[in-house]
Formats: C-alpha cells, sequence, structure tokens
C-alpha cells in the first residue's frame, strides 16, 4: 500500500496529530478518529484507504473502524472532490419550491450525475437531504455557504461567477 502523505506532509500529520491526541485520554485515542479525518482531508483534499490506515495507527484503533466512522458522515470525501462543493437540498419544502429541477439544470450544466466531478476539476455535485432554511427554499450550499432562494437563473450566475474566480486564478 502506497503512502498518502510526502515526507513533509507525513511530518505535519504526526505534528497535528500529536495536538490532537493530547486532548484525549490516553486510553480513549480512538476517539480522536473525527479530529484525525478532518486533518487529513483538510491536508489531501480528500481521505484515500491509506490515510485510514495512518488514521487507524495513531487512534489505535482499526482501518474498518475507521472507514465505518469516514463513511457515516457526508462531510468526509473518500475520492477527489472538486475545488467547489455544490450541495442541492431535496427535502420536502424544496422539492416542493422546485429543487429536483434546480438539480436537473446543475446536472445538465455542469455536465454531471450526482456524486461526480466535473471534468476541469472545479465542482462536485450532490444531493442533500436537508439544509435547515425551509422558508428559503430552494437552497444550495457551495462550500459551506448557503445559497437561498435559488432560481436557475441564479444557478447559472453563481456557476459562472465561480469559473470566473477560478480563471482570474489561473
Amino acid at each position: 500500500m502506497a503512502a498518502p502523505f510526502t515526507a513533509e506532509q507525513q511530518r505535519r500529520f504526526d505534528e497535528e496529530m500529536e495536538k490532537i491526541l493530547a486532548r484525549f485520554p490516553e486510553d480513549r485515542k480512538r476517539a480522536a478518529v473525527l479530529p484525525a479525518l478532518h486533518l487529513v482531508q483538510d491536508m489531501l483534499g480528500w481521505i484515500p484507504e491509506e490515510a485510514m490506515v495512518e488514521v487507524a495507527r495513531k487512534c489505535e484503533t482499526t482501518p474498518e473502524q475507521v472507514r465505518e466512522v469516514a463513511t457515516f458522515y457526508v462531510m468526509y470525501f473518500l475520492e477527489p472532490k472538486g475545488k467547489h462543493v455544490i450541495d442541492v437540498c431535496t427535502n420536502i419544502s424544496c422539492s416542493l419550491r422546485g429543487a429536483e429541477k434546480l438539480l436537473a439544470h446543475l446536472q445538465e450544466k455542469l455536465g454531471v450525475e450526482l456524486g461526480e466531478t466535473t471534468a476541469d476539476g472545479l465542482f462536485t455535485l450532490r444531493e442533500f437531504e436537508c439544509m435547515g432554511a425551509c422558508g428559503n427554499a430552494p437552497v444550495l450550499q457551495v462550500d459551506s455557504r448557503f445559497h437561498m432562494d435559488m432560481t436557475l437563473e441564479k444557478a447559472d450566475r453563481l456557476i459562472e461567477s465561480l469559473r470566473a474566480q477560478a480563471a482570474e486564478k489561473k
């Protein structure tokens, strides 16, 4: 199995894990799995299997138990994701106000299916169960920022704005 980190990343991972583990009782290292997974994702942008093995080693648990945690939460990415993650709420309030139409529009505009990343690596599109902003439905979230009362036109402007920002940074 290949190492998940470069030498520099491994040094940083080890240092940060030392700080994380210091917050937990010596016999409860397993409780550090969540912050350890956040650390890996912050470093790599996603959580490969090899990194789960490293987390398990540091947290004195099994890779299987780490994987169980990583697959339970939607905030962890088990494969590379786009620079921007677009989550579209499809719960009842959003659905009644056009979330499915918005989702289909975004799939067509981006050329991806749910869970996929655009060929340029800029966007990952996902469906989300509830964002708790029912009064402003339909709602989508881009990189933890809510966009409420979404229309197809607003979605188009948002995508074009993000594409323009990415082009400026090149």
